[in-house]
């Protein structure tokens, strides 16, 4: 065995993600969760909470909000995607995610419908850093 300290960082957020499911909280608070952990494990994470939150049917799902500065991320794991502004940092829309659940990243980013949305979000995030530093609208 291995004190916590001494475990990879997938491994560590593995454990951190299995302690905030084992407390069993009406609502799922993740921080950029991710942000610090490799492509290929972040990947295997993103797998693993998808199919944790989406379990096998008979439980009622828990709220996660989950912050994240990864469009692609986002699209994968939410339902509900609040842009926020640069600074302040307002709420500039709040953009419903129009893909069926269960998602599969592998079928998902294949589709035109896909990289439309991904366009429709970068754009938002662009022309509001755009707009403050008095640059062109951008489009995508």
């Amino acid at each position: 065995g291995k004190y916590p300290s001494q475990l990879s960082g997938g491994m560590q957020q593995r454990a951190a993600i299995a302690r905030a499911l084992a407390m069993d909280t009406e609502i799922l608070l993740m921080d950029e969760p991710f942000s610090a952990i490799d492509p290929k494990n972040r990947v295997i994470l993103q797998d693993l909470l998808l199919k944790l939150w989406e379990g096998d049917g008979t439980e009622e799902r828990k709220t996660v909000v989950f912050v994240t500065h990864d469009i692609d991320e986002a699209i994968l794991l939410s339902d509900k995607i609040v842009v926020l502004t640069a600074h302040p940092g307002t709420v500039n829309e709040v953009v419903n995610v129009p893909f069926e659940r269960p998602r599969r990243r592998e079928e998902l980013v294949k589709t035109d419908e896909y990289g439309s949305f991904r366009n429709r979000l970068l754009s938002l995030l662009y022309n509001d850093i755009a707009e403050r530093i008095g640059g062109e609208e951008v489009v995508l």
